[in-house]
């Protein structure tokens, strides 16, 4: 890698605010596609993941939503953001009253945007740069899931350790469109809002974004 991950995430984003969340701004980027395309170059990786950390996602930004309107979810808590991408919802989280949040991911520009994007929110967020899906659910009162069934092997991972992250009293709050992949039998819906994201390779510029809890096992 050339150049600093930070570096990069601030070549190609510009800060801005989130639609529908006053008070929040994130290093998005105007198109992803171009994000992605210089990504690939810059890692020299034809595979290169999406650059999902520059975009607010539907299920996030869902999320953020529901944090807003019910703080009391992670007021003093501490919380867990999983695949954190932007780090949206660990810095909602934050704007909510949490005591702590950490945002994890694998992705070495998502760890750079999730430090540049809480210090333009004025708040600090701890970062995990690693997958934790194969160790023990962390440290944590509230994991936040947003955005994470986009693909089958994840889903069939996530699913798993977000259950017994739940068995061990961590509460688990979910976020997403309606994605293929989202186990919905395994849910229980608490909300819905109208989402605008910011991408472009939603399939809808207005969507519903969903906020679930874990369905109790029987």
């Amino acid at each position: 890698m050339a150049a600093s991950p930070r570096g990069f995430v601030l070549r190609h984003t510009r800060l801005g605010p989130v639609p529908g969340l006053d008070g929040i701004r994130l290093h998005m980027a105007d198109e992803v596609l171009p994000v992605w395309r210089a990504v690939q170059v810059e890692t020299d990786d034809a595979d290169a993941p999406v650059p999902y950390w520059s975009v607010a996602w539907a299920g996030g930004l869902a999320i953020a939503r529901y944090l807003r309107d019910h703080p009391e979810t992670v007021t003093g808590k501490r919380v867990f953001d999983l695949a954190s991408g932007s780090g949206l919802c660990a810095i909602a989280s934050m704007h909510a009253g949490a005591a702590r949040a950490t945002g994890a991911d694998v992705d070495a520009f998502a760890v750079a945007a999730i430090r540049l994007n809480a210090r333009a929110n004025g708040c600090r967020v701890n970062v995990v740069h690693r997958d934790v899906l194969d160790e023990e659910p962390p440290d944590a009162d509230v994991i936040l899931a947003g955005d994470v069934w986009y693909d089958p092997r994840l889903a069939e991972r996530v699913l798993p350790w977000l259950k017994r992250a739940e068995e061990e009293g961590i509460e688990v709050l979910v976020g997403d469109p309606g994605r293929r992949y989202l186990p919905t039998t395994e849910l229980v819906e608490l909300a819905v809002y109208d989402i605008r994201t910011t991408t472009d390779l939603e399939d809808l510029d207005h969507k519903g974004g969903r906020v679930f809890a874990l369905r109790p096992a029987s």
